[in-house]
């Protein structure tokens, strides 16, 4: 694994931390954003390799010599970014989504829309195999766009099982763990959770504080499991069927694009954890079926803006490589 130095491991935080944000957006995957910042196959096989051996070395062979091999710097300074991000731009996040929810969907279609132009053109070989498997990774994924999500559940251990199926999604480009969360009830309590961690540590109130902590301790043992079984398939695809996961990537992120579309009518709604009548479900329309201003033309300066924050970073990663 490669060794890096402070300013590298900041670059680390800050990728964790763009992977975050988009992971608290229904509709973005930190997988997407991991893919195209260079890091995506490091995390899969760093994950990979990461088990019991790790005592075994530190017992042998010293604790500097087992967290360099395991590449725990990597995985602590992403991880620790990611946490930051989701804790302090929860809000802002809900928020802009809240008021400024075409602008916001235009950028991330913009995103995607690279993104997938990005990965696509990684394919290597084109065959019948390569083209089945965009076509049916993009109908799955947007059958779950258009999924009807289930009641939120009451049990805790609820959360373990959320925790699993989510952070695959949070890996995986093209499908966005919070949706999946969202899908499954548990985006509510999730976002629930994190809200009022951050106001029990503020305000130093225990009882707030103790509960939301051990709801995160059961999600966060249930995403340990899911990224350590899924990680390990994702790893021999890479591996083995670099094209078929490739494609297989590409078309989740086409799929996905339903979801991210800008303009939506709102069939249902439900009530957030803070009481507020929230869309639940959606479907997509044309801007001129929209009831209120379509605001086409900054959607379109937005979506141009997405898509060239991919075009560039695509670059600095070429030039990176090039060094």
């Amino acid at each position: 694994m490669p060794s890096r130095n402070f300013i590298q491991l900041l670059a680390v935080s800050l990728k964790g931390m763009a992977m975050g944000a988009a992971d608290v957006v229904p509709g973005v995957s930190g997988g997407t954003i991991a893919f195209i910042s260079g890091i995506y196959e490091e995390l899969i096989s760093t994950i990979h390799q990461l088990d019991l051996g790790f005592f075994s070395l530190w017992k042998s062979e010293g604790f500097s010599k087992s967290w360099t091999h395991y590449n725990l710097s990597f995985l602590l300074a992403l991880f620790g970014g990611v946490f930051i991000s989701i804790l302090s731009l929860a809000k802002l996040i809900t928020w802009l989504l809240a008021t400024h929810p075409i602008l916001v969907w235009s950028f991330f279609f913009g995103l995607i829309i690279a993104s997938i132009l990005f990965i696509g053109k990684q394919i290597t070989h084109w065959n019948p195999k390569t083209i089945i498997s965009i076509v049916v990774a993009a109908l799955l994924s947007y059958l779950i766009t258009i999924a009807e999500p289930i009641g939120s559940p009451d049990s805790i251990w609820f959360l373990f099982f959320a925790g699993c199926i989510a952070i695959i999604a949070m890996i995986l480009p093209g499908i966005s763990g919070a949706f999946i969360l969202l899908l499954l009830g548990a985006y509510e309590s999730v976002i629930g959770t994190i809200t009022q961690f951050i106001e029990g540590t503020t305000s130093l109130n225990w009882e707030l504080f103790s509960g939301a902590f051990i709801k995160m301790i059961v999600f966060a043992l249930g995403a340990i499991v899911g990224l350590k079984i899924f990680s390990r398939a994702l790893n021999w695809m890479f591996q083995y069927h670099k094209n078929t996961t490739l494609a297989i990537l590409t078309g989740f992120m086409i799929g996905a694009l339903n979801k991210i579309w800008p303009w939506k009518e709102v069939i249902q709604t439900r009530l957030n954890h803070n009481g507020e009548e929230v869309p639940f479900l959606e479907k997509s329309i044309l801007p001129s079926s929209y009831l209120e201003d379509p605001k086409i033309a900054l959607a379109i300066t937005f979506l141009i803006i997405g898509f060239l924050t991919i075009f560039l970073l695509e670059r600095i990663a070429n030039l990176k490589k090039a060094d």
